[in-house]
């Protein structure tokens, strides 16, 4: 049992954004473990009720279990911080700024930390002009959506407006994205602290939707097997990444190295998923750290500012 009185504790899963479903595959196994370790916790979905219903009801701590816009982005964390409620993760700007891919990719290549290069899409852009820029394959994803819903490995030029129209289909704001070839990678921090690597190696090289929360094909080795130099090499990076945009608490970068060895940022997950397949309680379980007591340390950082 909990010896800790963290009061009433909501669990907010849910939400309205694309990735709803996977919010409460998460939420349910982070309430779960709350309760089994003794904590007054609830559930709480912010599309089926009012946030001030967390003030009213005397809710004195959040654990933000939401997954895209709307829980990750900053505004969540904008309400709880106006009612005084502490909260899970990183405050309002970090988590505004890490939900928007470009802009997040615009503050580490001003940082001189190496992030693909990429290039903004509209209805009327040159899409020839952008595959002479970036090259081909490239990623056309929505920039402020997770999980990645709306994102295409786009092989020709062809197909590129096609790929365009359906990210745009989920936010007016369309990033494409220079393809690197290489190991994927996600690195996951608890509070000042780097977790172990995972590295992913999922069917065709596709770590879409489906191959992220409901494939068993999908294979993760933690320990990475990368040389422990270049494995801290990472994690420094990382934890730099996060500092520079504010983030506290908890939080995964996910990253691709190329065959030479040099490690490229992608994007910050500020809310990480807490599911069976998730990353962040696989890193913390290589170092002993079970999914309960990830749960509850996470808790423990909750905070205002």
């Amino acid at each position: 049992m909990n010896t800790v009185d963290y009061g009433k504790v909501a669990v907010l899963m849910g939400g309205s954004s694309a990735e709803r479903e996977i919010s409460f595959m998460s939420g349910k196994a982070v309430l779960a473990a709350l309760v089994k370790r003794g904590v007054d916790a609830h559930a709480f979905d912010p599309a089926e009720r009012s946030l001030w219903a967390l003030k009213e009801e005397g809710f004195g701590r959040v654990f933000i279990a939401l997954h895209g816009r709307g829980g990750e982005d900053g505004t969540v964390q904008g309400a709880l911080e106006l009612m005084g409620i502490p909260y899970t993760g990183s405050g309002v700007m970090a988590s505004a700024l890490s939900m928007d891919k470009w802009r997040t990719k615009m503050v580490w290549h001003a940082s001189h930390l190496p992030t693909p290069a990429w290039h903004i899409l509209k209805a009327d852009t040159d899409w020839n002009a952008v595959v002479d820029e970036l090259g081909l394959p490239l990623f056309v994803k929505p920039a402020r959506e997770g999980s990645s819903v709306g994102a295409t490995k786009v092989t020709r030029a062809a197909d590129l407006r096609a790929a365009y129209e359906d990210a745009v289909r989920h936010d007016p704001l369309v990033l494409a994205e220079q393809f690197v070839e290489g190991e994927e990678l996600t690195a996951a921090f608890l509070g000042r602290r780097a977790l172990p690597l995972v590295r992913i190696v999922a069917p065709g090289g596709n770590y879409d939707w489906q191959n992220k929360y409901f494939s068993d094909e999908t294979q993760y080795f933690c320990p990475s097997g990368l040389p422990e130099s270049a494995e801290e090499t990472i994690q420094d990076l990382v934890m730099e990444a996060a500092q520079l945009l504010d983030c506290r608490g908890w939080g995964r970068a996910d990253l691709i190295m190329d065959a030479a060895g040099k490690p490229w940022l992608l994007e910050m997950n500020t809310s990480p998923g807490m599911t069976g397949h998730s990353l962040v309680p696989m890193a913390a379980r290589a170092v002993g750290i079970g999914f309960e007591d990830l749960c509850v340390e996470i808790l423990e950082q909750a905070t205002l500012g």
